[in-house]
């Protein structure tokens, strides 16, 4: 009698200790009315220069390097805020150059951008 393969469970990917990713980027694109008292990086061409972003690595030919939409990190008064990992780096952006020089300096060479850097109080948080 032959097995029916449909009943069998799929078998589980070897696992590996190697990321997926080695460096995974989040840009906040959440958008709320321009009246709101908080603001949104959306409204700030976040989603653009996201979009840029990704273009740009992948023009470099960036590999295991990702970039994401997300949705909001709370950080709202800052904005547009990205946050990159794994070191939890939070930046500011507001032009393609800023996005470019994030990704060559950090994401590419490790090398953090000081001007760009948020250092946030938690206990100033909203919510």
């Amino acid at each position: 009698m032959k097995s029916d393969t449909l009943s069998e469970p799929p078998q589980a990917p070897p696992q590996t200790s190697e990321p997926v990713y080695q460096v995974h980027v989040f840009c906040c694109i959440n958008e709320r009315p321009e009246t709101h008292w908080r603001g949104s990086c959306g409204g700030k061409r976040s989603r653009q220069l996201c979009d840029y972003m990704c273009r740009l690595a992948m023009t470099l030919g960036l590999r295991r390097i990702r970039i994401n939409h997300a949705g909001c990190m709370n950080l709202c008064e800052h904005g547009p805020v990205m946050v990159i990992y794994p070191e939890g780096a939070w930046y500011k952006f507001e032009t393609e150059q800023d996005v470019a020089e994030i990704l060559r300096s950090h994401v590419v060479g490790g090398r953090p951008v000081p001007r760009l850097a948020l250092s946030i109080d938690p206990s100033t948080l909203h919510g």
